[in-house]
């Protein structure tokens, strides 16, 4: 055997014991993968600070905010004309109807604020009367409340002078206004009326429905998405990740908006949390963290 044989013969010798030890003793790791968990890979997140609006929902119908009734000075008038229709804006003093006076001529009913028509009974040969039906009723200056009710819980939250933003079912988002909160509720339902002075130029439509967002406050703590969170019979929890380790912790949840939840008591800021909690990880299995994109946050 030649010198460069014995030493190939030697290496492999000196490998098989080696292997033997390693197979007797310990596999053959490096120490730090040793007890290093080989689980399941599942996205996760930080824990954040995060303020969150307050908000009470109000849902109701538009009503004007006045209404003024027009009538011809005097009974027994018959309507000669009609110049104006429900739902026209007028100007105050603007002829409204002729009306047939018995003595002969004629008498013009006029405006007596500027506004929205909200009504009209005026029909040409009908009799007018000063204490009957209204010929015209005039919204003064096109003003409308949304009127609504709300639970006794969030009453207290609301106050005169806060800002809403109200969606108005075919016109759309116009800004309001509470102007006024009951002091009383419905003791069967338990709902106190509230109105909302809506700032819109747009021609509203009396009972159409609505809704407003009142803004009441504002709350900042940890939060974290909405998919992170797992309600079932152990109560409302989150999955945190420590030492590669699944924890279960429950929490108490506060205000949601926008996909987030607000974490009143369970996790501190900076805590990784699972992404999207789920069933199939159960406490202390072992997993793989993969930090969540910032878009997908």
């Amino acid at each position: 055997m030649n010198t460069f044989a014995a030493r190939g013969l030697s290496a492999t010798l000196a490998t098989v014991v080696l292997a033997g030890f390693c197979f007797a003793s310990q596999p053959c790791r490096a120490a730090d993968e040793t007890g290093a968990p080989k689980g399941a890979a599942v996205t996760v997140l930080k824990a954040a600070k995060h303020c969150f609006a307050a908000i009470v929902e109000v849902s109701g119908i538009l009503l004007p905010k006045d209404e003024i009734a027009v009538r011809p000075d005097r009974p027994g008038l018959k309507v000669a004309e009609v110049l104006v229709d429900a739902g026209q804006i007028v100007t105050a003093g603007q002829a409204l109807s002729r009306l047939n006076l018995p003595e002969g001529g004629m008498a013009t009913v006029q405006a007596p604020v500027a506004g929205l028509v909200g009504s009209s009974t005026a029909v040409i040969g009908a009799v007018a009367s000063g204490k009957g039906e209204a010929l015209f009723s005039i919204i003064p200056r096109s003003e409308f409340d949304l009127v609504g009710l709300v639970p006794v819980r969030d009453l207290s939250k609301l106050a005169i002078d806060q800002t809403a933003r109200v969606k108005i079912i075919g016109a759309g988002e116009v800004d309001g206004k509470v102007r006024r909160v009951a002091t009383t509720v419905e003791p069967n339902t338990q709902l106190g009326q509230v109105l909302i002075a809506l700032n819109s130029t747009r021609r509203l439509l009396v009972n159409s429905s609505a809704r407003a967002m009142i803004e009441t406050g504002q709350s900042c703590g940890v939060s974290v998405p909405l998919t992170a969170i797992l309600y079932g019979s152990a109560g409302t929890v989150v999955q945190v990740v420590r030492r590669d380790r699944v924890e279960t912790r429950r929490v108490e949840v506060g205000l949601m908006f926008a996909g987030q939840v607000e974490i009143r008591d369970g996790l501190v800021e900076g805590d990784i949390v699972v992404a999207r909690a789920g069933a199939l990880l159960r406490e202390g299995d072992p997993v793989r963290p993969i930090e969540a994109s910032a878009d997908a946050k």
